[in-house]
């Protein structure tokens, strides 16, 4: 579902890690996201709204410049 503050997102299984781009180009990877987290932002209403209960500030994470 289109959001205003996502762009794009996603998981790697094996490692547990979810990558957010938001529409600003900032990406962040969240460490040890359990699958059903992913899973269940994948079909929220609004991701956005997920993402920021259940995701922020819940999971330690690496930010990652536009370039990098």
């Amino acid at each position: 579902m289109p959001s205003s503050v996502i762009r794009t997102f996603f998981y790697d299984f094996e490692s547990g890690r979810l990558t957010v781009i938001f529409q600003s180009g900032r990406r962040y990877v969240y460490e040890a996201v359990p699958e059903i987290v992913y899973r269940e932002l994948a079909a929220a209403p609004s991701t956005g709204a997920y993402f920021n209960e259940h995701i922020r500030d819940r999971f330690q994470f690496r930010r990652f410049d536009q370039a990098g």
